[in-house]
């Protein structure tokens, strides 16, 4: 298997909807994406696989060494060996790459945030900086273009931690911030435990108009010069925002449930996004 094969069928067997975007890429862009995707998926595998934190935590430690050592010229894992001839092409940043692995250790350090700033530094390092790196593969040419990227990566954080209360919970995280749980008489052991309430679907309710209130900011700072290139993020925004539709028409069932969208609707989305804007 070739290193792009890795990445390729790293990122496939993910069935994430990042994936569906990028099949509507030119092959080396594809490529690259692919590769920074497959990069994500393996240092987050780490802190969600490895159950030993010192180990974990080795881990990580190995994945910044191995970045460096790409950046110098010098990959031997391959997903590092297929981003490699894509980092000066599209000048990816490794401390843009370094502070992907920066959001991971916070999930070994840190399993509450007191409050939504807190959250966003978190969701900037897991999420944020993806979004940057992930606008200089697609194509840009106005600097405005990369907040779009920044705002968009926050937004679909925001959108997968409503998505994953409940199965976070489970593994004894709770991202909403305590105050906002505090503000609607929810507390944390309704999360650890899957109590279901009013006060829950309240809470939840406010969380997914505070995350579509991101993406309406991210669209409003994307240039209308780079709307065409940067056309992977808004079919990946199509559908995470139907998402949040479907847990809202739900009833916000987060706790017990992974309320996610059919491959065939993801692909339909996407493709819907390509051609129509």
């Amino acid at each position: 298997m070739s290193p792009d094969e890795y990445c390729q069928q790293k990122a496939a067997a993910s069935g994430s909807s990042f994936y569906y975007s990028f099949l509507f890429l030119p092959p080396e862009r594809r490529r690259a994406i692919t590769a920074l995707y497959a990069f994500c998926r393996e240092v987050d595998d780490t802190v969600d696989e490895i159950e030993d934190p010192m180990v974990a935590r080795t881990k990580l430690m190995w994945w910044r060494k191995e970045i460096a050592a790409m950046l110098e010229g010098n990959p031997s894992h391959p997903v590092t060996k297929a981003l490699y001839p894509h980092v000066a092409v599209y000048k990816l940043k490794g401390e843009h790459l370094q502070a992907i692995i920066d959001g991971m250790e916070m999930d070994l350090d840190q399993s509450r945030y007191l409050d939504y700033p807190g959250l966003q530094r978190y969701c900037w390092h897991v999420a944020g900086v993806v979004g940057i790196l992930s606008a200089s593969i697609f194509g840009h040419t106005q600097g405005g273009t990369l907040l779009f990227a920044e705002k968009l990566g926050l937004a679909f954080q925001l959108t997968n931690i409503i998505r994953d209360v409940g199965e976070d919970g489970r593994k004894g995280r709770i991202y909403l911030p305590v105050n906002e749980l505090q503000q609607f008489n929810v507390t944390a052991a309704d999360i650890l435990n899957a109590r279901h309430s009013d006060q829950f679907e309240a809470l939840m309710k406010f969380q997914v108009q505070r995350a579509r209130g991101v993406y309406d900011e991210a669209f409003a700072l994307l240039p209308k010069e780079d709307r065409r290139a940067q056309r992977p993020g808004l079919m990946m925004a199509a559908i995470y925002r139907t998402l949040l539709d479907e847990i809202e028409r739900d009833g916000y069932h987060v706790l017990n449930q992974r309320i996610s969208l059919t491959p065939i609707r993801k692909l339909w989305l996407a493709w819907k996004t390509y051609v129509f804007g």
